[in-house]
């Protein structure tokens, strides 16, 4: 598979046409880092690598396990070829255990572990700065239909349940996640972007070591390593 045009040009990915399929397009993960709505910028060191292998190994697992997603193949340690999708304009938020912003609005310390699973959703617009929205906020723009939304919760609680397990078994706890949902032409709503250290917290289970983008955020060094760990646990890499 080959690129064609930019489609897209975003903080961490760029979008191109598949030349061979017009039904197909090529993702380029790239190194930069970003934070706070573009306010704070770096580069963190192989991380498209990281993102792209990381996100395909676990789109691919989730599809083992019944969940609809834009994955196709791999091309190489950056570029993958996915499904083209038009992007519901909604961020899809799980916590499992308080931090971050969740933290900060409810006056929880951090690491908390949660009563039951928080979902959340926050409109895409980075103007507004992904303002957070309710069922009724989604209906009144809308950014997704009832039974669009409800698809998009069923599938988003699954898809913790099925992460959860899996981390667990690489000594790795999942506190939070960002999700991204498409729909193909036909309407079917599929799990679509990047799961990866850069939309997911993610702790040794045992140390609380952060294994994520937030040692980037937080300025706590050894960023690159922490990636390079999420790597090595999940797929064996040296």
């Amino acid at each position: 598979m080959t690129k064609g045009k930019m489609l897209y040009e975003g903080k961490a990915k760029c979008v191109y046409d598949c030349a061979e399929n017009p039904d197909y397009a090529i993702v380029s993960y790239k190194d930069d880092a970003t934070a706070f709505n573009g306010l704070k910028k770096g580069t963190i060191q192989d991380k498209g690598i990281v993102n792209n292998r990381v996100t395909n190994h676990l789109m691919k697992m989730l599809e083992e396990n019944g969940i609809p997603t834009h994955f196709v193949e791999e091309i190489n340690d950056r570029e993958t070829v996915v499904k083209k999708v038009s992007i519901v304009p909604l961020e899809v938020i799980v916590r499992n255990i308080a931090s971050g912003s969740l933290s900060k609005r409810l006056g929880l310390p951090e690491g908390t572990k949660l009563s039951s699973t928080v979902l959340e959703y926050c409109y895409k617009d980075d103007a507004l700065g992904d303002p957070m929205v309710n069922e009724y906020h989604i209906a009144a723009i809308n950014a997704a239909s009832k039974d669009e939304l409800h698809c998009i919760s069923v599938y988003a609680f699954r898809i913790n349940d099925i992460l959860s397990a899996y981390l667990k078994k690489s000594n790795i706890e999942l506190i939070d996640f960002k999700l991204e949902f498409g729909k193909l032409p036909d309407g079917k709503i599929v799990l679509a972007d990047e799961i990866s250290p850069d939309t997911c917290r993610f702790w040794d289970s045992v140390t609380h070591e952060k294994l994520d983008k937030d040692r980037f955020r937080q300025d706590l060094g050894n960023v690159e390593g922490a990636y390079q760990e999420i790597l090595k646990r999940l797929m064996g890499d040296k």
